[in-house]
C-alpha cells in the first residue's frame, strides 16, 4: 500500500494525465500541496502576481500545445480571483484544473462564519464544466480522473476541484498501483467517428455544390485536422475561412486563403458567405464573430454541413442539412475517402479566384491605410511595421479589442499554434499572461503580445513574473491613450465624451521599474530597430509605440453584428446603436 496525504495523492494523479505545469499564487492553507508540488520533478510551478493570470496562462498551455495545466487559488479571495481568468477558458473550449482551498471541513460547507468563507463550489459552478468538493482524500484519484472525463470529453473546457485544508493534509492508503491505471482506462482517448449515413451524406451534397466554402474552428486545431481541411479545400476547388480558434489552419499564404476570423476578415469573407451554397463548418460554433444583424452567417438557405464533437453545437445557432458528432481529424478522414478520386469538383470555375481578388482588393485599401504619413503612428502602419520585423519562427498574441482587428490583418500566419486571440471572453489584458506561458512551453522561440493600452492596464504587473521567470516576452503596445472604439462609440452613438481617456502613462518607464527593457516608439520606422534591441536585450520587453486611433474597415460589419436581437425587440432604432460592444475596447 501507499501511504499519501491528500496533495501528496492529488500530484500523483496529475502525473499520470501527463501534467507539466500549474500556476498561483502561494497561500498559507495551500502548503501541503504546494510542498508535494516541489518534491516533483516533473511539475514546473509558475508563481504569477494575481490568480487571474493562472488560468489564462493554463488556457495558453493548451491552446499551444494540447497539454491541460492547472491553476491554483487560496481560499476567499485567492478562489474568488480565478474567475476573472477562468472565462477565457470557457468560452474558448480550452481544458484546465482549477484546484482551489477552503476552511477545513469542520468549518466548511456549511460556512461557519470564519474570515475568508466563500462557497467557492457555487461561485466557480457557472465557469466550468464541472466541479466538486472533496471531502475525503481517498477519493482523490478517482475525483481527478472523473475531472479530466469531464474536462476533455464533448466540448472541452476548465473543470475545478475544492479541497478543504485539512484533506490536503490527511493521510489515507492507496493501493500500489492506484496511480498506473492509464488515462485511456478510465475515459475516451479517441474518437467519435461520425456515422456512415452521414458521411456519404455530406459527400453526395458537396459533389454537386457549386460554391463550397469551409469554414474551420478551434476543433480542427484540437484534433490536429489542418491538412485534412487544406486537403478537402483543394478537392472542392474550396476558399477557407479559418475563426479566430483556427488561426493558421491554412497560411495567409495559401490560395485558399480568403481571411481570418469572420466578420473581421474583410469584404472577402463576407462575400463568400452570401454567395455560397454549401458550407463544410468544421469544430466551430458560429459565434457572433459570424454573425450580422440577422444572426449567423450561414443562412437556413445554406446546404450546411456541421462537425462537431458537442452536441450542442450540432443545429444551434446555425440550422444544417447534414450533422455529425464527431472528431474533425476522423470525420474529415472519412469524408476525403467517400468523395474519393471521383469526378472534378463541380464548383463555378472563378468561385475561388472571384475571391481572392475582392481579397486582393481587400489588402491592398489596407496597405493604402498604412502608408498614411502623419505624425502620429495610424495603427495600420504600426502593426505592418511589428509584422514586417518579427522573426519567421516567433509566436504572437493578439490582445486589446480594436487593436487586434489590425493585428489580425497585417500579422502573417504560417501554421497554427502560432497566433493566438480571445474570441469566446474578449478578455482584455490576456495576452501577457498567455505569452509568458508559451514562452515557458517554447524557450527557443520569440513570444510577443500585440496589445492596446487599456488591455495591458489590466495585467502589466505580470511583467514582475516574466522578469522573475526569465522569459523574455515582448508586449507592443499601440497606445492612443484611450479606450479608443468606446470614445468613438460615444461620440457617434450620443455626441458625447465620458471615462475614455488613458493619458500620460509611459508603458516603457513602468517596464523598466520591473526590471525589464522599455522604450518608446512614435514612428513606423523606429519599430524594427526597437524590436531588435527588445529581443537582443533578453529581458521581458515593452515598446510603448504612440498611435492615433482610426476605425478599422471591418467597424460597420461589427456594428451590424451588434444589432442583432435588437429589430423587434425594443423601440431602440439599430441605427442610433453604438457601432461597438462593450466586450471590445
Amino acid at each position: 500500500m501507499l501511504r499519501l496525504n491528500g496533495a501528496q495523492a492529488l500530484v500523483h494523479a496529475l502525473r499520470t494525465e501527463n501534467v507539466r505545469h500549474v500556476f498561483g499564487v502561494v497561500g498559507g492553507k495551500l502548503a501541503p500541496l504546494l510542498h508535494a508540488i516541489s518534491r516533483e520533478p516533473g511539475l514546473r510551478y509558475s508563481g504569477v502576481r494575481h490568480e487571474a493570470a493562472g488560468p489564462l496562462m493554463a488556457a495558453a498551455v493548451h491552446a499551444s500545445s494540447g497539454q491541460v495545466a492547472v491553476a491554483l487559488g487560496e481560499m476567499g479571495p485567492g478562489s474568488l480571483n480565478l474567475a476573472a481568468g477562468v472565462g477565457t477558458a470557457l468560452n474558448n473550449n480550452l481544458p484546465l484544473l482549477l484546484v482551489t482551498t477552503n476552511q477545513h471541513r469542520a468549518a466548511a460547507y456549511p460556512a461557519s462564519g470564519m474570515f475568508m468563507d466563500l462557497d467557492t463550489q457555487a461561485v466557480l459552478r457557472p465557469l466550468v464544466k464541472w466541479n466538486a468538493v472533496v471531502h475525503d482524500p481517498r477519493r482523490m484519484p478517482e475525483l481527478v480522473r472523473r475531472a479530466f472525463r469531464e474536462a476533455l470529453s464533448g466540448r472541452p473546457g476548465p473543470v475545478h476541484l475544492d479541497i478543504p485544508q485539512d484533506v490536503l493534509a490527511a493521510s489515507a492508503d492507496f493501493a500500489d498501483d492506484e496511480f498506473e491505471l492509464p488515462a485511456a482506462r478510465y475515459r475516451a482517448t479517441v474518437g467519435p467517428r461520425p456515422a456512415a449515413e452521414s458521411v456519404e451524406a455530406a459527400a453526395a451534397l458537396l459533389r454537386t455544390a457549386r460554391r463550397p466554402l469551409l469554414v474551420a474552428g478551434g476543433g480542427v486545431v484540437a484534433s490536429g485536422a489542418a491538412a485534412q481541411v487544406q486537403a478537402l479545400a483543394e478537392r472542392l476547388g474550396a476558399p477557407v475561412v479559418p475563426t479566430q480558434m483556427a488561426l493558421g489552419v491554412v497560411p495567409s499564404t495559401s490560395p485558399h486563403f480568403i481571411g481570418h476570423g469572420g466578420l473581421i476578415g474583410g469584404d472577402a469573407v463576407i462575400a463568400a458567405f452570401e454567395q455560397a451554397d454549401a458550407i463544410v463548418a468544421v469544430g466551430c460554433r458560429f459565434s457572433s464573430w459570424m454573425w450580422d444583424e440577422r444572426g449567423p452567417f450561414a443562412r437556413r438557405h445554406h446546404k450546411l454541413i456541421s462537425i462537431n464533437t458537442d452536441p450542442s453545437a450540432l443545429g444551434q445557432p446555425a440550422v444544417h442539412e447534414v450533422a455529425m458528432q464527431a472528431d474533425a481529424r476522423l470525420a474529415l478522414d472519412d469524408l476525403l475517402a467517400a468523395l474519393g478520386a471521383g469526378p472534378e469538383s463541380a464548383a463555378e470555375a472563378d468561385w475561388l479566384p472571384g475571391l481572392r481578388s475582392v481579397r486582393e482588393r481587400y489588402e491592398a485599401r489596407l496597405q493604402a491605410l498604412a502608408r498614411e504619413e502623419a505624425e502620429v503612428m495610424h495603427p495600420a502602419a504600426l502593426a505592418r511595421a511589428v509584422a514586417a520585423a518579427m522573426p519567421a519562427d516567433a509566436l504572437a498574441v493578439y490582445d486589446g479589442g480594436h487593436t487586434t482587428f489590425w493585428s489580425n490583418d497585417f500579422t502573417p500566419v504560417a501554421d497554427v499554434r502560432t497566433r493566438f486571440h480571445d474570441p469566446g471572453m474578449s478578455q482584455l489584458g490576456f495576452g501577457l499572461p498567455y505569452a509568458i506561458a508559451l514562452q515557458l512551453l517554447h524557450p527557443g522561440r520569440p513570444v510577443f503580445n500585440l496589445t492596446g493600452d487599456g488591455a495591458f492596464g489590466f495585467t502589466l504587473q505580470e511583467l514582475d513574473t516574466a522578469r522573475r521567470l526569465k522569459l523574455p516576452v515582448v508586449t507592443v503596445v499601440h497606445n492612443n491613450a484611450a479606450w479608443g472604439v468606446i470614445r468613438a462609440g460615444q461620440r457617434a452613438a450620443l455626441d458625447f465624451e465620458f471615462g475614455t481617456s488613458l493619458e500620460d502613462t509611459d508603458y516603457a518607464a513602468i517596464a523598466r521599474g520591473f526590471g525589464c527593457h522599455g522604450e518608446t516608439v512614435t514612428q513606423p520606422h523606429e519599430v524594427a530597430p526597437a524590436l531588435a534591441r527588445a529581443l537582443a536585450s533578453g529581458l521581458p520587453a515593452v515598446l510603448d509605440c504612440r498611435t492615433r486611433f482610426e476605425p478599422h474597415p471591418a467597424m460597420p460589419a461589427f456594428g451590424r453584428m451588434n444589432r442583432f436581437g435588437f429589430e423587434g425587440l425594443t423601440r431602440t432604432s439599430p441605427a442610433s446603436l453604438p457601432p461597438q460592444g462593450d466586450i471590445k475596447r
